[in-house]
């Protein structure tokens, strides 16, 4: 939950969840068993709002992480990729990226296929902002791809990295009038 304060004296929180949480009951439980912790507070599954007086951050804080952990195990918090499988090199190309792009919309119910495959990378470059960009080619042989890796940067991948396990998603990179294939790396592991 990220909170900024406001003119009045409260904080407005916006809450994103993991699968395991429905945030929106857990804050329901945390308001009815603290009557005026929480000022006002609404949403669903996966995204709450709410407003609370800035003295009660702490308490609220002892109280949503007390909440959470009756909710949800460890476990259930551990990242874990679940992945479509890997995709055949011929496969990595603009026409299956342009057909995935179509078929959306995507969203929590019905996730953009996430697909996994080892590669070997050809090119490295940190960019600005924070994120990694590279050219793979596909083990076993294959065309070099584009791959894009948002928010890795140079101390997250490393530099000498000769061979990696990505999970990704097939998608279209639109630059100066040109299409083409790239993949968007979700997560990656060196080899």
């Amino acid at each position: 939950i990220a909170f900024a304060p406001n003119e009045e004296g409260e904080l407005k929180g916006s809450a994103r969840s993991v699968t395991a949480l429905h945030v929106r009951d857990a804050l329901e439980a945390v308001a009815t068993a603290n009557p005026g912790l929480v000022e006002r507070f609404g949403g669903h599954a996966m995204a709450a709002g709410l407003s609370l007086r800035a003295e009660n951050l702490e308490r609220f804080r002892a109280a949503f992480d007390q909440e959470v952990r009756k909710r949800v195990d460890a476990e259930a918090l551990r990242g874990v990729v679940h992945s479509d499988g890997a995709l055949r090199p011929d496969e990595l190309e603009l026409p299956l990226a342009e057909i995935l792009a179509e078929a959306g919309p995507w969203g929590q119910a019905f996730p953009q296929p996430l697909f996994d495959n080892e590669f070997r990378v050809r090119e490295y470059r940190a960019l600005n902002g924070g994120h990694t960009k590279c050219v793979v080619e596909p083990e076993g042989g294959g065309r070099p791809i584009d791959a894009i890796a948002f928010g890795v940067t140079e101390s997250d991948w490393p530099a000498d990295l000769e061979r990696v396990h990505l999970a990704y998603r097939l998608d279209v990179n639109e630059f100066r009038g040109q299409r083409s294939a790239q993949l968007v790396v979700e997560h990656f592991e060196p080899l």
